[in-house]
């Protein structure tokens, strides 16, 4: 895709590796599956169509979870198992589902795994209710050293890294906590490509001259609210476990207390506690392209926002049943407390092109859960109405 061309769309042919020839960026759902039928992503039960995201893949867990004592990188030469003898204090079977404990750390091999092209590596992200759930989660691949990063060409199997940060957790074999985008070369823009992209379709809402622009789109913390409603909700310290598999379950009340502004419009946001927010701006996603949150920016405070910080094209957008969507931010304040006020820089959107245009879209008509988001919990809970 040319940087001077927003609009236009990549419209390489697929190569027998599943890979976009000529084009490079972010793979799309039709290539992801031409991977799968060509064996450069395994699993050794069927690979499901609902796994394929617009841009993205579903990792399903696998049948066992060992416990471990510490978080650790394999390194270079080492593998995940391999290092598992040093750090393992039990292993669990999934088959029937296992509880996974708030405040403990555990490895999941993932049912699928790689034989990637030298041309393609990887980058994983949580989906969007497991970061709402302050469920934290890694991607880890043998001889890594960093973590959600799959090296280019890489051969071998995945694993995941659970750390359940406020709530403990049920999950099984074939649980879906993180999806796995596949890149060509280079998906960046620039800054320059980002405004007239901005010109075609606005990215965020409000005077498309007034957009801070400047290593991604900025967002901003939304703390107005009408008729005196909350402006977020803290999670409650001493919660009982949530079932992943049950959706529009729980009794928010149960889970969660609501955040009204103080005066000022300002929230004070304590160490420890973890808090769903909203952004002030609607955020828009269009097809050929896809975005990611920065999770921490010492540059705006001592907090990390959105842990899955990842949005597939079509979120938001007009031509898939949305109008813009507010973005959902998961806020954990780290050492000292930390005053955010209305409209304060809270993160950076980051916008990265698509290898082409993918066949399906983020929205209802792919069961999406967060189109045309307010502020909204977890998909395990009862629906709040949106603020």
């Amino acid at each position: 895709m040319d940087d001077g061309d927003p609009g236009a769309v990549a419209a390489g042919s697929e190569g027998r590796d599943g890979a976009i020839a000529g084009a490079g960026g972010i793979l799309p759902a039709q290539s992801i599956r031409a991977l799968i039928r060509s064996a450069g992503i395994r699993s050794g039960q069927p690979i499901e169509e609902d796994q394929l995201q617009p841009a993205s893949l579903d990792l399903r867990l696998g049948s066992v979870a060992y416990r471990v004592r510490a978080s650790f990188l394999p390194g270079p030469g080492a593998t995940v198992m391999a290092r598992l003898c040093d750090f393992q204090m039990h292993e669990m079977s999934l088959a029937a589902g296992a509880v996974l404990e708030r405040g403990c750390v555990y490895i999941v091999p993932v049912a699928e795994s790689l034989a990637l092209p030298d041309a393609l590596s990887g980058v994983a992200n949580p989906k969007s209710s497991i970061g709402r759930l302050d469920v934290f989660t890694r991607l880890i691949t043998d001889g890594a050293v960093l973590f959600d990063h799959v090296a280019p060409g890489y051969q071998g199997p995945l694993y995941v890294e659970i750390s359940p940060r406020t709530f403990s957790i049920v999950v099984r074999e074939g649980s879906r906590l993180n999806q796995l985008r596949l890149v060509c070369g280079s998906a960046a823009t620039t800054d320059t490509a980002l405004r007239r992209l901005h010109q075609v379709t606005p990215l965020v809402d409000g005077d498309l001259l007034e957009a801070d622009i400047g290593r991604g789109i900025a967002v901003t913390v939304d703390l107005s609210a009408a008729a005196g409603g909350p402006v977020g909700y803290r999670a409650r310290r001493h919660a009982d476990l949530i079932d992943l598999a049950r959706v529009d379950h729980y009794a928010p009340e149960a889970y969660w207390e609501p955040v009204h502004a103080e005066p000022g419009m300002t929230v004070t946001l304590n160490p420890g506690d973890f808090y769903i927010l909203a952004s002030r701006e609607a955020v828009t996603v269009p097809p050929d392209h896809a975005a990611e949150m920065r999770a921490y920016d010492t540059q705006v405070g001592e907090f990390r926002v959105h842990y899955a910080g990842f949005f597939d094209p079509g979120f938001g957008y007009a031509g898939c049943d949305g109008v813009g969507s507010r973005a959902v931010l998961e806020i954990r304040s780290f050492e000292i407390p930390f005053v955010l006020r209305h409209g304060q820089l809270v993160g950076r959107l980051v916008y990265e092109r698509l290898a082409a245009v993918p066949d399906k879209l983020y929205g209802p008509s792919i069961g999406s859960s967060y189109q045309r988001q307010g502020l909204m919990l977890a998909k395990q809970f009862k629906r709040i109405r949106p603020v």
